[in-house]
């Protein structure tokens, strides 16, 4: 069985990370790993990413060893059976003023902009972790075929909404920021209502379907 690495974060975090890659098994273990270390009194606040799960402990220093140890013995008798994740359906404009990057897209992957909707949205997505900001959802399950590098200059501005593909994942931004994915679609759906408990639609081990509510012309 693959044992994480446990790194010190100063004196008053740990780092528990996976060797890539990064595949949903290891993100099961470490969203099982988080839950079960968000009950012990030693931790203050558990972060999940992408193959790694940071432990901010409530007594800096005094905890360190110990808590590290506790992972340790924690790993073997983890339990990710009882994981449930929900389905959730996007409804996407792809192309048109949302979707200004569908046909660099296109070009990079060699497919026509139809073939990259349909690909797109024919896929079945897991969230892997929310990250980079509230509610942003960085997911699996991408067609390898639809891999496109980022932009080499980010945008300063990306409404909220916006779907884009990032390397080898896809994500929708929440809220309006800068970002350099490269956007195919965007979707009228609140991501991230800060007045709502949770306030993030989409949550870790969420399935995600890219519904096509309609196609417009770059």
């Amino acid at each position: 069985m693959i044992q994480p690495q446990i790194h010190f974060l100063g004196d008053g975090a740990l780092l528990c990370n996976l060797p890539p890659p990064a595949t949903l098994a290891h993100q099961q273990r470490i969203w099982s790993l988080a839950e079960l270390a968000a009950s012990w009194p030693e931790i203050s606040e558990v972060v999940p990413g992408m193959n790694n799960l940071t432990l901010i402990l409530q007594r800096p220093v005094r905890d360190m060893d110990a808590v590290s140890q506790r992972v340790l013995d924690s790993w073997p008798h983890i339990d990710i059976g009882h994981l449930t994740g929900r389905d959730i359906d996007i409804p996407v404009v792809y192309g048109g003023v949302g979707g200004p990057d569908l046909d660099v897209i296109a070009r990079h992957t060699g497919l026509s902009a139809e073939e990259v909707i349909r690909r797109h949205s024919e896929g079945k997505y897991i969230v892997y972790f929310i990250g980079f900001m509230p509610g942003f959802a960085y997911m699996g399950g991408l067609d390898p075929q639809l891999a496109t590098p980022r932009q080499a200059e980010p945008r300063l501005s990306i409404p909220a909404g916006s779907v884009g593909i990032g390397g080898e994942q896809t994500g929708i931004y929440p809220l309006t920021s800068p970002g350099g994915w490269q956007l195919l679609g965007r979707t009228a759906l609140p991501l991230f209502q800060p007045m709502q408990n949770p306030p993030t639609l989409l949550r870790p081990g969420d399935r995600v379907r890219f519904i096509v509510e309609r196609i417009e012309k770059c």
